[in-house]
């Protein structure tokens, strides 16, 4: 089947990002935000979820971190919408928990089209890295509303707020690589009774 995959430039006086997704990929990565916690964290998405991920982002981190943060997400969504294209033939919905030693993440999502995020991770570090660990909500908000997702992400227990914000990050990149994953016997059909996702 054909490789699928999605390039943007987005460029605001705020931010300016360039990027490129494969959702059929290997999990290879090249990523430089400015900001080396997500960095991280978009290379342990791109590992896990399989998916091939060229991101460069420069923004206005002299200001804050906000701008940079939110429209990395929301250029993720993006390029995650137009590479599903159809969305024929795609299993739609997918969930991953996920353990991070002492931690557990859970993540459910849903490609339906209507973006609703439900962020249940509460971080008692203001920072984790260089991550303003408030941002992590503006982050997958964005995705959200960008990609067209129902998106709940939850840490059920731990105690570092590093392990919490990874096993969020894997659980998301593994739930994700299920519901894109395609169904050979459901190749021709779009996963909805509606018929428009």
């Amino acid at each position: 089947m054909k490789p699928r995959t999605a390039t943007l430039h987005r460029k605001t006086a705020e931010t300016d990002i360039r990027a490129r997704l494969n959702l059929d990929g290997r999990g290879r990565y090249e990523i430089s935000t400015g900001v080396r916690f997500l960095d991280h964290m978009l290379e342990l998405f791109s590992r896990h979820g399989g998916f091939d991920l060229e991101l460069q982002a420069r923004g206005d981190l002299d200001v804050d971190q906000h701008h940079t943060v939110e429209d990395v997400g929301l250029v993720l969504g993006q390029l995650l919408r137009e590479a599903l294209g159809s969305k024929k033939g795609i299993n739609r919905a997918g969930y991953f928990i996920m353990p991070m030693d002492e931690t557990l993440g859970i993540a459910a999502i849903d490609l339906s089209g209507r973006p609703y995020l439900v962020l249940d991770v509460p971080l008692k570090a203001r920072y984790v890295g260089d991550l303003q660990s408030e941002l992590l909500e503006d982050f997958f908000q964005a995705f959200a509303n960008s990609a067209g997702a129902n998106l709940h992400l939850k840490v059920a227990y731990g105690r570092s707020s590093h392990h919490a914000v990874e096993a969020v990050f894997k659980a998301f990149a593994r739930g994700l690589r299920y519901a894109c994953s395609r169904d050979r016997r459901l190749k021709s059909q779009l996963p909805s009774t509606k018929g428009l996702l």
